[in-house]
């Protein structure tokens, strides 16, 4: 490959990311939907962004030791790879409860129309009416768990995962509507 960047997904293999996909599926299931609520679906993500999560986890810029070990190995080919694989399946969409419905609401309100107060924009802009996302830079945040978004928006929200646009974006926001913002998230579909 020319230039250094990462591998194109014209020149993804499908097949070659199932293949090296074993090593995934304790965390993120067989179908790329995580059997628990601590892991993100991979299954359904915008084309690009896995491959570029991984390369994150590789180079030390996204921490944590079980992807860093995980990803120690993988070339470019592998990283685009398992991106074709994953973004080719389908994502599932997630449930609440009734007593949960309320707080989904008020997190609704947030993600469609932003939290003026503080001048924070619709989360639908990045991420889509729906939250399938715009590739290759805003993820699909669709039916992801939302113990795993809740966490993800704390981590921005400390600044113990930086991304300029959504380290401000949560730390305006309250413990509160975090909680309601990834209640309505893991319900879109």
């Amino acid at each position: 490959m020319s230039g250094g960047g990462p591998a194109s997904a014209q020149q993804a293999d499908v097949e070659a990311g199932r293949d090296a996909s074993a090593s995934c599926v304790a965390c993120h299931g067989m179908d790329g939907n995580s059997p628990t609520d601590q892991f993100p679906h991979l299954a359904g993500q915008v084309p690009g962004y896995i491959a570029a999560q991984l390369a994150k986890f590789k180079s030390g810029e996204r921490q944590n030791a079980v992807m860093a070990g995980l990803v120690a190995a993988l070339s470019e080919q592998d990283m685009a790879n398992l991106d074709a694989y994953y973004s080719s399946l389908e994502g599932k969409k997630g449930a609440i409860t009734p007593d949960q419905e309320a707080a989904a609401l008020a997190g609704g309100k947030i993600y469609r129309g932003g939290y003026k107060p503080y001048d924070i924009a619709a989360c639908m802009g990045c991420h889509g009416p729906s939250g399938r996302g715009i590739p290759p830079a805003f993820p699909r945040i669709a039916g992801q768990p939302a113990a795993y978004i809740e966490a993800q928006l704390l981590a921005y929200k400390s600044g113990a995962r930086i991304n300029p646009i959504m380290n401000s974006v949560s730390f305006a926001l309250s413990a509160q509507q975090i909680r309601e913002l990834a209640l309505y998230i893991s319900a879109l579909y």
